[in-house]
């Protein structure tokens, strides 16, 4: 049997992910043993940041909605309820952007969700 060092395919993986590690700081960036370990790490600390995003942004809208409810004199709380038994299927991402951008709107929103 003819032995095989695997000598194209490895130096084409290591070049691959190699280019990943581009603009690191140090050795991460040219030696694969380094750069192997800070792009997998990075990539999990990405991972984990598009979870954290989703999550952070959803505070921001309840927040947001939280004020404007408040400015009508009602709870955000018992606002989501009565949007619920009215069956007024709006997120809280658009419920945020009316509230700021047009108040009118969400003024009647919160009128119907009172009811």
């Amino acid at each position: 049997m003819v032995r095989v060092k695997k000598g194209k395919s490895a130096h084409k993986r290591q070049k691959h992910l190699l280019e990943y590690a581009k603009g690191y700081k140090w050795g991460r960036k040219s030696k694969y043993k380094l750069a192997k370990r800070a792009v997998i790490r990075a990539w999990a600390f990405a991972f984990s940041g598009r979870k954290a995003k989703k999550r952070n942004f959803r505070q921001l809208w309840q927040a947001q909605i939280n004020a404007a409810c408040r400015a009508q004199g009602i709870s955000y709380s018992r606002f989501i309820e009565g949007l619920k038994k009215n069956k007024i299927d709006l997120n809280r991402k658009i419920l945020s952007q009316l509230a700021q951008q047009q108040p009118e709107t969400f003024k009647k929103i919160v009128e119907q969700a009172k009811k």
